[in-house]
């Protein structure tokens, strides 16, 4: 059975960084505190994973979707592993820029392993039990 992420998987070649002085689109560094970033008129936030062992964007992208509010998209980008694509959506990110040479089969595969979670997170907040069916 297939299940369609709610995550948007980009291929590498699709991304385009930020323009320079495009204030609706900012790219956060891993260093930055994203409940200080002002979020008037920003529509997408980039959030780098620079190896995969650094996972401060996942703690800056539920931040953003939990505490903030954030509605606009939230972008991985970096060194983005099909294994990661899961915790990524479960976590605030709304799209994800493949590696290169890394195809949306491969990454929708990943998917497919996890029809559910029982926990609660960023996108569904209720746990399972207390949703509805």
């Amino acid at each position: 059975m297939s299940t369609a992420p709610k995550l948007r998987l980009l291929a590498f070649a699709d991304h385009a960084a930020p323009a320079e002085g495009d204030a609706h689109v900012v790219a956060l560094p891993n260093d930055a505190d994203p409940l200080a970033l002002p979020l008037d008129g920003v529509t997408r936030i980039d959030l780098h994973f620079p190896q995969f062992t650094d996972g401060r964007a996942f703690s800056q992208a539920f931040l953003l979707r939990r505490r903030r509010g954030f509605t606009g998209e939230i972008r991985a980008t970096g060194d983005v592993l099909i294994d990661q694509l899961v915790q990524m959506e479960r976590t605030g990110f709304s799209s994800a820029v493949l590696k290169e040479g890394l195809g949306t089969a491969d990454a929708q595969r990943q998917f497919d392993r996890f029809a559910g979670f029982y926990q609660g997170d960023a996108v569904e907040v209720k746990p399972h039990f207390a949703q509805t069916a």
